[in-house]
């Protein structure tokens, strides 16, 4: 049974105060990169992105990365069998980087994503904007923009939707 928590309206407001705070913390849009995980963290870096140009007028770069290679629950074996490539078809030195990614949990896929970003650059820093906080981290990981705190159970899981990949906006809880 799923329960919808946050509507398309809601989560597009959410979206909007994030980009406001965004500019503030980076004091404006220089040297400012998207990266988003993939698969729902790109699609909200790129809205972000779009909310950038409408109200700052300047295309900010947007990137994707892919942290599967990074995960800390892959076996060693696996582990020595992969390249860790450039996956950004830009450079992220000296930028200031704002990670995106939807649903901010145990913290783990953001370790993984800063690892695979250490591999693509020196950075000048990096930001982390996720769209839920759901709590239970497992790991010292904070974010710095924050859609919508959302406490949860263990046994509960939060599924973001969004209209690009499944036709339509909104955030559930559902019992696992």
């Amino acid at each position: 049974m799923a329960k919808e928590i946050v509507d398309a309206i809601s989560m597009k407001r959410a979206l909007m105060r994030m980009t406001y705070e965004i500019i503030e913390r980076n004091k404006g849009t220089e040297n400012l990169v998207l990266i988003g995980i993939k698969t729902r963290g790109l699609y909200l870096a790129q809205r972000i992105a779009k909310n950038l140009k409408n109200l700052e007028d300047v295309d900010v770069p947007v990137g994707a990365i892919d942290v599967s290679q990074y995960r800390d629950d892959l076996p060693e074996s696996e582990k020595e069998k992969m390249i860790h490539g450039q996956q950004l078809d830009f450079d992220i030195t000296d930028k200031n980087v704002v990670l995106v990614d939807d649903v901010l949990f145990t913290g783990r896929t953001i370790r993984a994503a800063l690892d695979a970003i250490m591999d693509q650059g020196r950075t000048a820093k990096i930001n982390l904007a996720v769209l839920i906080d759901r709590g239970h981290r497992e790991l010292p990981i904070r974010p710095d923009f924050i859609g919508k705190n959302i406490p949860t159970a263990m046994d509960e899981e939060v599924k973001v939707s969004m209209t690009e990949v499944d036709d339509k906006d909104g955030i559930d809880i559902m019992n696992k």
